[in-house]
């Protein structure tokens, strides 16, 4: 029994211990399931939180362009608000102007739109208007109301302009108006244009067309050498001014400064006004023939300033026709920097003169103040010529064409100037070099220099 016991007690030991080897297998394959379970876990857990992080810096970088793109889309919407802003000051101070063209293909319209900047053309409107005074008028176009309709009406036909599909053309009166107060007061463009509400390239082409039509249209008209019976009555009224007979005329040349030129500065530059006022100067040459009345009936514009009086008066086409014998046993009087001609009587300038010689300047002095006088209220009047002129050479003779146009018109309408607008002209005067070049002009002046002493028209000082 014991053995029996002792083999049977063998035989579950041998059990048992199969059994507990199965049951360390078992475990041995559980804790290998579980620790490959548990790197599994773990290498998921891992995964999952590497997508995480993935998904976490994506859903970052997501932030930070949705950030971005509403700051962007903020200041582009603060930019939109500044253009709506500005362009809704634009659309208040702005007119816009539709037309209608046709398509190439289909025929149909489509809106063609202008935008024009509007300006205000308070002041001009109301010097345009009836009620306006014409004292006030006159102070600001240097002219009175008859006398600028009459400048308006003449010039019309040159100057108006047909409306357009896109703007209505720029009325008469204002386009002749741009120019005279351009030219009464000289201010430079911009001022112009607030004055009259138009644009500064405007007024420049406004200006420049009207001189070019009062040139054209009006000199011929208003600036012409007297004829016959108009000559007798120039003699006789020179004559009773001074005693000196057969004067048809008072010749002068002033300077009128320019910016300087960019092609020939050497010609155009002013040598005397540069040495006088230490500042480099160039200018243009206007050289007139002027009536007792202190009207132009002969100008020579345009030639530079480098040149003298005398020369200016040798290129000139008066001095052309005067050779040709147009001025047979007339004189026009000049100063000391013309010479003596068949033509022109000019002053004595040697020293030491005689009392016959002294009484003959002092009445020829008055002849040639009338000329003077005349070029003081030409450039009183229009003040553009009394400032350097910022126009181009080209453009130069129409426009001071039209200043000595303007001038006459105004004194043949009698239209008196303001004291605070008289001018006084001075102009270097240089002796010219040849000063006798006709000896019987020599001998008709010392005659009449004996006559006016003697009579008692010129007496001794």
């Amino acid at each position: 029994m014991e053995n029996g016991f002792n083999g049977n007690n063998k035989k579950m030991s041998g059990k048992v211990s199969d059994d507990s080897l199965v049951n360390e297998e078992n475990s041995g394959f559980k804790d290998l399931l579980s620790l490959l379970l548990d790197e599994g876990a773990k290498q998921e857990q891992e995964q999952h939180q590497w997508l995480t992080g993935f998904e976490t810096f994506f859903e970052a970088e997501a932030k930070i362009e949705e950030i971005n793109g509403f700051e962007m889309e903020e200041e582009l919407g603060n930019s939109r608000k500044k253009r709506a802003r500005k362009s809704g000051s634009i659309a208040g101070t702005s007119s816009t102007v539709s037309a209608t063209s046709d398509n190439d293909g289909g025929g149909s319209g489509h809106q063609r739109r202008l935008w024009v900047k509007s300006r205000s053309k308070d002041w001009w409107e109301k010097c345009n208007h009836p009620d306006f005074l014409d004292e006030k008028f006159k102070r600001v176009f240097r002219m009175s109301k008859h006398t600028f309709d009459m400048v308006c009406e003449e010039l019309e036909p040159a100057v108006m302009k047909k409306n357009t599909m896109l703007r209505d053309a720029i009325p008469v009166r204002q386009r002749v108006a741009v120019c005279i107060w351009r030219l009464a007061t000289g201010e430079p463009l911009r001022m112009v244009s607030k004055q009259f509400g138009l644009g500064i390239s405007t007024c420049h082409k406004l200006v420049l067309e009207v001189c070019t039509a009062i040139k054209t249209v009006l000199m011929p008209k208003y600036i012409q050498w007297p004829d016959e019976d108009k000559i007798k009555q120039l003699k006789h009224e020179f004559e009773s001014i001074a005693g000196i007979p057969n004067v048809c005329g008072s010749m002068y040349t002033t300077h009128i400064p320019i910016i300087s030129p960019k092609t020939n500065v050497a010609a155009y530059f002013n040598k005397k006004h540069t040495e006088r006022s230490q500042k480099t100067s160039y200018s243009v040459t206007l050289q007139g023939i002027i009536d007792s009345t202190g009207v132009f009936t002969d100008v020579c514009i345009g030639w530079p300033g480098s040149m003298s009086d005398e020369q200016v008066l040798s290129n000139s086409a008066f001095h052309q026709r005067a050779t040709m014998g147009q001025l047979k046993d007339l004189w026009v009087v000049g100063g000391k920097m013309y010479p003596l001609m068949d033509w022109v009587l000019v002053p004595y300038t040697h020293q030491n003169l005689t009392w016959a010689q002294h009484a003959f300047n002092e009445k020829i002095y008055e002849i040639e103040k009338l000329g003077k006088e005349a070029f003081g209220r030409l450039k009183g009047r229009w003040a553009i010529l009394q400032k350097r002129m910022d126009i181009k050479l080209q453009e130069l003779p129409a426009v001071l064409g039209a200043c000595c146009v303007l001038h006459n018109i105004c004194e043949m309408k009698q239209e008196e100037m303001e004291g605070e607008l008289k001018f006084e002209v001075f102009d270097d005067e240089v002796i010219a070099e040849n000063n006798l070049r006709s000896m019987a002009t020599a001998q008709a002046r010392d005659s009449i220099a004996h006559n006016l002493l003697h009579h008692g028209v010129g007496g001794a000082p």
